[in-house]
């Protein structure tokens, strides 16, 4: 009897059985290999299974042998991802905002490859997340590609940077004026990646959200700013960013509850400078960019935490608190 067309493929075959139908769980003995193996038209025997696995084993695939009271059979035994890794990285991929819900499935699903069919259930179950707002920009995740690229190519970005308006489009500010930029580093805060880029026209490292970057473009321009990057520290810019949103630069200080020292912890680091006060009470000082941002994270701590220096600083904020209180005395927004 002639052999089929795939003979040659048996190997191959034999693996991605192997792969996709056994785990520690589940295994395959060779009478069942050799039935599998016949729904592609392949031929084999009991001998030839025995020799195909030894070659696999060899070749550095680890294949177990199981012996017990169940039965006897083969399952593919350490992976290029252990289970509780790929559980992590597809939470991490249906958290990301900036990874859109269709971008998500399609990552997922490639995932799904790297273990059993039985074990990609359980990826599956943890898909959902209730309520996750995801970005709605195809474009990003090449966007975040194209990026790197120019970075390794030493070479400077051209784009249009996008806002939303009323009616839920994203069009580019300024009448599509085209942004010019150095890129040197990418950030992810916040839940949304930023470019950390270099302007030359402003003379500053300035971000930029990537999903609301449109149109990118390389130019033929060397990128500018490396003696400002150089110097530029991506952790304490983004701790004392609130929200990345840029603001002047100061040195603050604040008192809080001792029950939020978990939250301080969590906002600017374990080497904050923390000085405990009278019992229950403790104070730092850092580095902040001071912005609407930075006095909506306060006012959300309420009476547990309190700002007092430098003294410009607290006039601004009770400033922004009594124009709040404002709003809801009169009912209206100032006037712009």
């Amino acid at each position: 009897m002639p052999k089929s067309s795939n003979q040659k493929l048996k190997l191959l075959y034999l693996l991605k059985i192997l792969r996709e139908e056994t785990d520690e769980e589940h295994f395959l003995n060779s009478q069942q290999l050799i039935e599998r193996l016949a729904r592609w038209d392949i031929s084999a025997e009991r001998k030839s299974i025995y020799d195909d696995i030894a070659r696999l084993m060899d070749f550095g695939y680890d294949i177990v042998h199981v012996k017990n009271k169940a039965g006897s059979g083969y399952y593919m035994g350490s992976r290029e991802f252990e289970l509780p890794e790929l559980k992590l990285l597809v939470d991490v991929v249906q958290a990301s905002r900036f990874i859109t819900q269709r971008k998500s499935r399609e990552l997922i699903q490639k995932l799904e490859q790297f273990v059993s069919a039985k074990e990609a259930t359980q990826l599956q179950r943890q898909v959902y997340v209730a309520g996750r707002v995801k970005t709605e920009n195809e474009s990003i995740y090449y966007n975040v590609d194209f990026i790197h690229r120019a970075i390794q190519e030493n070479r400077q970005i051209s784009f249009q940077y996008m806002e939303w308006t009323l009616d839920r489009r994203l069009v580019p500010r300024k009448g599509g004026e085209r942004y010019v930029i150095s890129p040197w580093a990418l950030s992810w805060n916040d839940e949304n990646y930023y470019l950390i880029g270099y302007d030359a026209a402003a003379d500053q490292l300035k971000h930029y959200r990537v999903d609301k970057m449109g149109s990118i473009q390389l130019t033929a321009l060397e990128r500018e700013g490396g003696s400002a990057f150089k110097s530029f520290d991506i952790a304490a810019y983004t701790n004392k960013t609130f929200g990345m949103y840029g603001g002047k630069e100061e040195t603050v200080s604040l008192e809080f509850a001792d029950r939020l020292i978990g939250v301080v912890i969590d906002r600017f680091g374990k080497e904050t400078d923390i000085r405990r006060l009278a019992e229950g009470t403790f104070r730092i000082r850092v580095k902040v960019a001071v912005s609407g941002q930075f006095f909506g994270w306060l006012t959300g701590l309420g009476i547990q935490a309190r700002l007092t220096g430098p003294p410009d600083v607290v006039e601004e904020y009770k400033e922004y608190l009594k124009k709040i209180n404002k709003l809801y005395e009169e009912g209206r927004f100032e006037e712009a």
